[in-house]
């Protein structure tokens, strides 16, 4: 079974591929020549991941996933969460955006330094003569803010969050380690569950 994944983010798009590759086939939105994007005028995960694989979904006709996520980070609610790729702007560097939250959180303890990545993953199905299908899995990965900024692994936020039970952030953890506990690959298996428990015989 063929999926468009509605992202840009290339970072992405190789952890849902690491993931999904063996059950499904994945290609890119730019690859389906989608450019657009839907506006993420969501107030959760969910419903912004449901808006980037409808608008695709609208465009194509085809099968689309989508993922929506983000960093929580406690001691500054509301800042992040949603918003996390829109933190001091989309065009924003993330090294400055890291740089940003580390000083923020100049002097903050570690008990009060709790964070999370969020993931969901929508997919959104047409179904001949009826409402399209749509299939949601939403999964976190805690952690803390870590101190400085490092590893040169995955992407993002993940520089900075740091993995008491590791001791290293998520950008120091091999892809596969990353994968197997990370709130993206959680989120992906728990799809892929569903969707193989829905299309058996398609795939």
């Amino acid at each position: 079974m063929k999926f468009i994944f509605a992202t840009k983010n290339e970072g992405k798009l190789r952890e849902i591929k690491a993931v999904l590759g063996d059950s499904f086939e994945i290609v890119s939105q730019k690859e389906a020549g989608i450019f657009g994007e839907a506006d993420e005028t969501g107030e959760t995960f969910e419903e912004n991941s449901k808006l980037k694989a409808l608008y695709v979904m609208k465009k194509t006709g085809l099968p689309v996933l989508a993922d929506d996520s983000g960093l929580e980070i406690d001691c500054m609610p509301g800042e992040l969460g949603v918003h996390s790729a829109r933190f001091m702007g989309h065009d924003t560097s993330y090294d400055i955006k890291n740089a940003e939250i580390l000083k923020r959180l100049e002097g903050v303890p570690d008990e009060k330094r709790s964070a999370r990545f969020v993931c969901c993953i929508t997919a959104a199905i047409p179904v001949e003569g009826k409402e399209s299908l749509i299939l949601q899995a939403k999964e976190t990965m805690e952690g803390q803010i870590g101190y400085k900024i490092c590893g040169k692994g995955g992407f993002g936020y993940d520089p900075i969050f740091f993995l008491p039970q590791y001791g290293c952030t998520s950008a120091e953890l091999t892809a596969d380690e990353k994968n197997a506990i990370s709130h993206r690959g959680k989120a992906l298996r728990a799809m892929r569950k569903q969707l193989l428990d829905n299309f058996k015989e398609e795939v």
